[in-house]
Parts: structure tokens; C-alpha cells; sequence
């Protein structure tokens, strides 16, 4: 890895046209490598790589030259690239003469949009994120490119179209990237001035327009502008010192992270998301979710997910074998090692929790009555997770408006690809207990009685909910008042968790008013 002179995007296009003319795609990535180079590569592993691009045909020199940072003969880096450009534009660098072997400047990853797009990715040498070794690089101001947050955050990120979103703390353009296929007006922001210029070289040889590019901290460089959309991956890291500017925010603790989404609700349009991922402290005395509610800002709903937890030794092992440390002097490393638990004993510190935070501006919240649902989910998900996320906070704003009555009034529908499982002895004439279990989205499981399972298997929309129950009822020989009575709390669970769809009526079969439906969200896409 080395922090170089950056290219410019004079020719961005021409090049552009030179990797799309050689299959430098995703797609062609696969087809040339085959799968398990493919994946070795996604984890920095070099070697099948090289195996496999050893014929010279411009494909191959591409890998070469900007995967694996190897030097090419130059007449191979000519039949593959508009040479000439790109050496006056930096993308690459001669070795040599006119005739000698040629360098990448920067690290050029193809990565796959959502819609099929042909995208770049561009980074600094050697960063392209992956690997069980980590990035190991010490140099302060580097910039990385996709990792598996990065894709995380595109994945959960509300893909509607917007007027104005914010990419805070761009990086090397991933996020801001995405938003410019739904957004009239992107802003990007970064403390770190080389990564706005990666990020306009990522737009640029993608093929998307320009952003509006703001150097500073936080929400500094956008004094009081409002935005649909905010997406952040910013740098969360937990430590006992800001060593690396693209991991470490500088602040103590988890306040980077706290700040962030304090802020955040000030910059929001009526309607708009926030969406971070973070770490955050699980702190001696303090149950976590209390930590993270008061973190919310005035008038904004929240959807915070615990997706995994570390104790502090497995926290400060992970980054010191990111930055590379567990490689140096044995003496040095053990220092370093031991700062990182004194800070936590400092602070109480018992574990760190990463997860998502989403944030949405609403009326009902400014009105006193926000929705702020904090859980821990560690189970597999099914990304893309925009529309999921749409479909919590419409979930929500239904079920504020519902009382009891109201829910046995309302008319439902099973949610698709939900299945029952029945769990029990084999042989046994019933079951111990009953799932319900989703195969989209968060593919949440539920158990649920017997009453819960038959009233959800027969939602159609076409019966209010508690005729349903009347006619359980009798089936089941109970008490219809009885069941009416005890029944709404589970209606409301399965409707919060989306295994129910409120619907407009007999028969209707559609969404509420709510905004609660189907409907294909846009995937993250992928890169190697």
C-alpha cells in the first residue's frame, strides 16, 4: 500500500470505455477467474489470481495491474488502456521509459450495482479491504475501498427517490455512489480531502454525475442544510487513540457515534432517514438499549439492531490485527494491546456492540409520541433490506394509531413467503409448539399458540380480525369474549414483526394507507 499522487479524471471516460471493451466487470471477474479465485480474491488472497491471468489478454494485464499491483509490459497495458491518457492523468505510471513495464496508481475494483451497473471502486493501493491479516496499513490519511460494511450499509439503505442526500464521511465514494441513481442533489463529506478526491474518481469512471464535494467533520461542512437522505459508514472504531482517520473519529468512546445521530435529526427533511452503522459501549450499570434510545434526537423515529457484540479483548484484537500491529515487535504489540484495555477499563467498558441505526423524521414524533424499537439480532438477514426498513417504520405508524378495537376491526393478510413449522415429538398427536417463520427480509421466527397460528393461516384480508376469532372460538369450544379479550397483544406482535399486512378492507388485498406492501428493493451489489 502507498499513498501516491492522485490521478485525475480528465479521461475518466475514455477509460472507462477501455475496462467495459475488456469485460473488467464483476460478471467478467467471475467468468475469467472462476468462482473459487474469484472469492480468494475477495479475501486478498493473490495467488489463484495470478494462476489464472497468466495468458496476457487485456483482462488479464487489468487484473494484474490494478487487483494485484503487479508491474505490466507496457505493450500489454497499451492493448488494454488508452495509455497515454492515463499516464498524464496518473491512473497509472511508467517504469523506465517510454517501452518499460508499467504501475497502477491507485486500486481500480469493479463492483456490480444493483441494477446490473457496471461500476469502479476506487481506492489506494493495497486497501480494497479484505482479508484475515487486515488492511495493515498505519499511514493516517489512506482510504479504503469496499469492505463488508460498506455493502452492509448499502444493503439497509431506503432506496426511494429523493430530492437531496447526504454521503457523510464518503470515503471512496460507495454510498454516494448508490444514492446518485435515486437522488436529484448528492452531497459528499469527508474530514479526510484525499477521499473526496477518490470519491469523484469512483463517480466519475462509474459513469454517475458529479457530487457536491465538502471538506470537514461531521455536519460542519453543511452548516444548515436539510436532506431526504443521510448515509454514513463513518469511522466507529472504538479505541484508545484516533491513529487511523478512515477507523478512528477522534472522539472518546463512542461519542463519534452518539454525536452523529444527535445531529442528524436537525438535518432531516419531514419523511427523511438516517441511516449509520456504528459501535457503541456496553458500559458497567447500563443496560445498552438505554444507551442507544438517549441517543435519539427530538422528533425522529428510530430502528436500532444489535447485530453483534464483543467482549473488549476480542474488540481490541480485531483492530490491532487491522492496523496491522500483530505483526510488529512482540514488545510493541503487547503495549499497544494494553492501552486499548486500559481505555475500556477507564470507561467501564464491558463489551461493544455493531449494528445498524436508522433514523426518520415524522410528524407523531415531533408531536411527543415517537416509535423507537432498539433489539438484538444476530441471525441472518436477507439484504437488500431497504424496503424492510420502510416497511418497519410504515408497521409502526400503524400500530400507534390502533387500539384494541381498532386491530379487531381491521382486516389482515398473511405477509409473503412466511411458513408454519411444527415443532414436537415424532408420532405426537400435536405439536409443542408452533413457528411461524419468515424467508425475506430480517426471516424472523416467532413461536405462537394455537389460536395465533390459525388466525394467521387464514388472513386473507376478506374477514375483520375478530370475526376470525369468533369462529376459533367456537372450534375450539372457548369463550368468543374471553379470546377477543387476550387476542389483540399477539395481533399487534405478528403485525410489528411483518408477519401480518394491514389491508384496506374486505377482499382488497392491498396495503394500507400505512405504505405497508411488497414491492422489489434495490440490492447493494457487490465487488470483489
Amino acid at each position: 500500500m502507498s499513498k501516491t499522487t492522485l490521478p485525475v479524471a480528465d479521461h475518466a471516460a475514455v477509460l472507462r470505455e477501455a475496462l467495459l471493451a475488456a469485460d473488467f466487470t464483476a460478471d467478467g471477474l467471475l467468468d475469467r477467474l472462476g468462482a473459487p479465485a474469484y472469492a480468494a480474491l475477495a479475501r486478498s488472497e493473490t495467488v489463484p489470481a495470478l494462476r489464472a491471468t497468466r495468458s496476457g489478454t487485456p483482462l488479464d494485464t487489468l487484473v494484474r495491474l490494478f487487483l494485484l499491483q503487479r508491474s505490466v509490459p507496457g505493450e500489454q497495458a497499451r492493448a488494454a488502456l488508452p495509455l497515454e491518457e492515463c499516464v498524464a492523468d496518473g491512473w497509472v505510471t511508467r517504469e523506465g521509459g517510454a517501452d518499460g513495464e508499467v504501475r497502477a496508481g491507485v486500486d481500480v475494483r469493479p463492483y456490480g450495482g444493483p441494477d446490473g451497473e457496471d461500476w469502479f471502486i476506487v481506492s489506494d493501493l493495497g486497501c480494497a479491504v479484505g482479508g484475515a491479516g487486515g488492511i495493515g496499513s498505519r499511514e493516517e490519511g489512506v482510504v479504503l475501498g469496499v469492505g463488508g460494511a460498506s455493502t452492509t450499509l448499502a444493503g439497509i439503505t431506503v432506496r426511494a427517490p429523493v430530492a437531496a442526500a447526504l454521503d457523510l464521511g464518503t470515503g471512496s465514494g460507495i454510498q454516494a455512489l448508490h444514492a446518485a441513481q435515486h437522488a436529484t442533489r448528492i452531497t459528499a463529506t469527508d474530514l479526510n480531502p484525499r477521499a473526496l478526491e477518490f470519491t469523484r474518481l469512483t463517480l466519475a469512471l462509474s459513469g454517475a454525475a458529479p457530487a457536491d464535494l465538502r471538506e470537514g467533520s461531521l455536519f460542519e461542512p453543511v452548516g444548515s442544510d436539510t436532506f431526504d437522505l443521510i448515509v454514513s459508514n463513518p469511522p466507529f472504531v472504538i479505541s484508545p487513540g484516533a491513529r487511523l482517520t478512515y477507523r478512528d473519529g477522534g472522539m472518546g468512546g463512542d461519542d463519534l457515534c452518539r454525536t452523529l445521530v444527535q445531529q442528524a435529526g436537525a438535518h432531516l427533511n419531514e419523511g427523511g432517514y438516517a441511516q449509520f452503522l456504528a459501535n457503541w459501549q456496553h458500559v458497567e450499570g447500563e443496560e445498552w438499549q438505554d444507551r442507544l434510545r438517549s441517543w435519539v434526537p427530538s422528533g425522529c423515529d428510530a430502528w436500532i439492531v444489535q447485530r453483534e457484540s464483543q467482549d473488549v479483548t476480542q474488540y481490541a484484537e480485531l483492530w490491532l490485527r487491522d492496523s496491522g500491529d500483530h505483526r510488529s515487535d512482540p514488545a510493541e504489540y503487547a503495549e499497544r494491546y494494553e492501552a486499548w484495555l486500559d481505555e475500556f477499563e477507564a470507561r467501564g467498558t464491558k463489551a461493544v456492540g455493531f449494528g445498524w441505526i436508522t433514523l426518520r423524521k415524522s410528524a407523531a414524533a415531533a408531536a411527543g409520541n415517537p416509535s423507537v424499537v432498539v433489539e438484538e439480532w444476530p441471525h441472518a438477514v436477507r439484504q437488500p433490506l431497504g424496503q424492510a426498513v420502510q416497511e418497519h417504520f410504515a408497521r409502526q405508524d400503524y400500530l400507534r394509531d390502533q387500539d384494541d378495537a381498532a386491530l379487531l376491526a381491521g382486516h389482515f393478510s398473511l405477509a409473503e413467503e412466511v411458513v408454519q413449522e411444527q415443532v414436537g415429538l415424532p408420532g405426537a398427536e400435536d405439536p409443542e409448539h408452533v413457528v411461524l417463520r419468515q424467508h425475506h427480509g430480517m426471516m424472523r421466527a416467532t413461536k405462537v399458540d394455537a389460536v395465533a397460528a390459525g388466525f394467521a393461516g387464514v388472513c386473507d384480508g376478506s374477514l375483520a380480525a375478530g370475526r376470525i376469532l369468533d369462529a376459533i372460538a367456537q372450534l375450539m369450544s372457548e369463550d368468543p369474549v374471553l379470546l377477543r379479550d387476550r387476542t389483540p397483544q399477539a395481533i399487534r406482535l405478528l403485525v410489528e414483526e411483518g408477519f401480518l399486512e394491514p389491508v384496506t378492507g374486505p377482499g382488497a388485498g392491498t396495503a394500507a394507507g400505512s405504505g405497508i406492501g411488497g414491492g422489489a428493493d434495490g440490492g447493494a451489489g457487490g465487488g470483489v
